[in-house]
């Protein structure tokens, strides 16, 4: 006797569930929502950055006798004070904003991409893909961080879309590894079954029920991709190998280390420092609510 499985659309509040809970999850979560709250800002911030800029990045300031204002403490005319060459630190803490936001987000979205591809389709069709996949990521995982981060730059030459490569091609290779488990477990659900008795393609059954149901493994990657590639690029930027035509918080602390005022120049380094413990904390707090909201085992402890 065959038994006939009758294949049903989801509502439209259902279909779309799988991405509204996690972010109603985020806002009830008090610590979560200071976290959206501080990344909101910092991203108001980056789009209006050349309004809020009160100087050229790279201007330096000349006193009304003639003579370079440097390292001058906060001011009315310059509100974080000055560098060693006399520019503006305020207007290139701003102007760091947008370039710091747009590495971690754009590296975060190629390595959501490329390791969702690899983990998807490793661990939906399993066989010699996933063979062969998984080698691939084998191979790349052997190879060490910071020496092939800076081995790269070193090479292609120290640019913003030189170091968002780099971002790309050490991070993506985890997340891989991670969402091909999350998959490994979701093919073998009921539901999927059902799809594939039901005539269901492949493309169908990984857009429809795949995906949202490993979408909070994917989100909570992402996430943290974004933090690494924000400490990926400062660290870059701090030992010299940022690209030098932009300002982004690594950048001004390396001129600031190398110029020998790394501690007496509090306002010129305090304010990058701390935006960027803010930020990663933010992207920490952000993660860990959304890891809660997908793990109910970690609420219950």
């Amino acid at each position: 006797m065959t038994t006939l499985v009758k294949y049903t659309k989801q509502s439209p509040s259902r279909r779309w569930s799988w991405l509204t809970d996690p972010l109603a999850a985020l806002i009830r979560d008090r610590f979560a929502l200071g976290g959206l709250i501080i990344l909101a800002i910092f991203f108001l911030i980056a789009i209006f950055a050349p309004l809020i800029a009160t100087h050229p990045p790279f201007e330096s300031a000349i006193s009304d006798t003639g003579r370079l204002m440097r390292l001058q403490p906060p001011s009315a005319d310059h509100w974080l004070g000055t560098t060693t060459f006399g520019q503006d630190v305020f207007s290139q803490f701003v102007l760091g904003f947008r370039v710091t936001l747009m590495v971690g987000v754009l590296g975060a979205i190629a390595v959501g991409v490329i390791s969702t591809l690899f983990g998807v389709i490793s661990g939906y069709f399993g066989g010699w893909v996933d063979d062969v996949l998984m080698r691939i990521t084998d191979i790349a995982l052997s190879i060490p961080t910071l020496p092939f981060a800076i081995l790269a730059v070193g090479l292609l030459g120290p640019s913003i879309n030189n170091i968002i490569l780099v971002i790309v091609l050490l991070f993506w290779r985890n997340g891989a590894r991670i969402i091909r488990s999350a998959v490994l477990t979701e093919r073998e659900r009921v539901y999927v079954k059902w799809a594939r008795t039901a005539g269901a393609s492949h493309v169908h059954i990984i857009r429809c029920h795949i995906l949202p149901n490993v979408f909070r493994v994917i989100f909570l990657w992402v996430t943290m991709s974004v933090a690494f590639a924000v400490l990926t690029e400062a660290s870059l930027s701090f030992i010299g190998l940022g690209d030098p035509s932009t300002t982004s918080w690594g950048q001004m602390l390396n001129t600031a280390f190398t110029s020998g005022n790394l501690r007496s120049a509090w306002w010129w380094v305090v304010p990058p420092s701390l935006a960027l413990v803010m930020l990663i904390s933010s992207l920490y707090l952000v993660g860990r609510a959304f890891e809660e909201h997908a793990n109910p085992r970690l609420r219950a402890k």
